[in-house]
């Protein structure tokens, strides 16, 4: 694929520049309480303001429903942006429309313009390829080049991600060729012993990385929620801990194959647990319990894996010269349920290994607990994207770019 270096050696002075991001940052109320994602695209846009284009930035936020949703507006992430620049951007309070067209239309050279969330329009999550071409070619009305920085939606087949490359001439970002040179380090040539750390709530969400990592990794670490049907596939009690019964079968298998292929599948030796899930807005003390993992209590719900489970992790990744990290070891944004996952970063960083955090819950939680991001060898903005092309799937928006 062409990259933004190659546009920039050909000059972008007074080009109308278009900047697919992805400014899908958590918000509470209008407060960004993590904007990881606009820093990751910052250098994308400032280098191109930089240089004199005409900067049209244009992301989605959350999943409101194909019309305008004020809890939606990316006004909050224009305004951070324009803090990070250092600059003023510009607003439009749609995407196509009346306020987009005049927005883009008084730029001037070096100037940058967000417009509304994509997702105000039914055209940008289609699937009828009519609906969304018809809307790619209202985004292209607005742009002479197009620049594809939004990794973290690059696994959708939207009209911004899929359909707009092909109208424009296109190139990618500082931040995708950034994420696409190191997942490669994570699927080809890759330094070993590679070991893979995988939690979050569901396993069904990563069966298909699993699946496909079976055939790369020396060693797999399972934590967080979808540790339960892990441990049930063993026949172990896991009480009202989250539990994916249909895949239980599923999860049999894939400790049998691992077994087979000289895979080594780690699981937690020990949990803590509790009667009922703790009060995320207050941080109400929980008062845990910590039980051996083949001992979880019928009435007790598993919450964060246990400190013999984090010193047996992190000996486990001790030796590893790859780390790839996706989600989170138990509910690390209740304090006493933040250990586990707290323990994994730390042992990441004390590790020699080229360690990628797989973005989503991962990246939130490296920043929120307070680690230096620094001190990972990559952190991702794409937890989804990152784990479709662990899967050795074609991402849309990464094919579109490499026409």
């Amino acid at each position: 694929m062409k990259t933004i270096d190659e546009l920039l050696a050909a000059g972008v002075e007074g080009k109308r520049v278009f900047v697919r991001a992805d400014l899908n940052v958590p918000l509470d109320g209008t407060t960004i309480t993590d904007d990881g994602r606009i820093r990751a695209v910052q250098p994308t846009v400032a280098k191109l303001a930089e240089a004199g284009a005409r900067v049209i930035v244009a992301s989605h936020l959350g999943r409101p429903k194909g019309a305008p949703d004020p809890a939606f507006s990316l006004a909050p992430a224009a305004a951070r942006l324009g803090e990070l620049l250092g600059t003023e951007v510009a607003f439009a309070t749609d995407t196509v429309g009346e306020s987009a067209t005049a927005t883009v239309a008084a730029l001037t050279d070096g100037q940058v313009a967000v417009v509304e969330n994509l997702r105000f329009n039914a055209g940008e999550t289609s699937k009828d390829d009519a609906e969304r071409g018809a809307f790619a070619d209202q985004l292209a009305a607005l742009a002479d080049v197009y620049v594809g920085d939004g990794f973290g939606a690059v696994h959708r087949k939207h009209a911004s991600v899929f359909d707009l490359p092909a109208r424009l001439p296109h190139f990618a970002g500082f931040l995708i060729a950034t994420e696409v040179g190191v997942l490669k380090k994570l699927t080809s040539d890759v330094k070993r012993p590679y070991a893979v750390v995988l939690g979050g709530a569901k396993v069904s969400d990563k069966l298909g990385v699993i699946d496909h990592l079976l055939e790369k990794a020396d060693r797999i670490l399972i934590g967080g929620g979808m540790a339960y049907t892990f441990l049930k596939a063993q026949g172990h009690e896991v009480g009202i801990s989250l539990l994916q019964e249909d895949q239980v079968p599923a999860v049999r298998d894939y400790l049998k194959r691992a077994t087979e292929r000289g895979v080594e599948f780690v699981l937690p030796v020990d949990v803590l647990v509790s009667s009922e899930f703790p009060d995320l807005k207050t941080k109400a003390p929980a008062n845990p319990t910590v039980v051996a993992a083949d001992a979880i209590p019928a009435d007790q719900e598993g919450l964060d894996i246990g400190p013999e489970t984090r010193k047996l992790y992190a000996a486990k990744l001790a030796d590893a010269a790859t780390v790839f990290w996706n989600g989170p070891m138990g509910v690390f944004e209740h304090p006493d349920y933040a250990e586990g996952t707290r323990a994994l970063a730390q042992a990441l960083v004390d590790s020699p290994a080229f360690s990628v955090v797989g973005g989503g819950d991962s990246a939130a939680a490296v920043r929120i607990l307070g680690f230096d991001e620094n001190a990972f060898g990559h952190i991702s903005t794409g937890g989804g994207a990152s784990l479709e092309y662990l899967e050795g799937k074609s991402l849309p928006g990464l094919a579109a770019l490499e026409n």
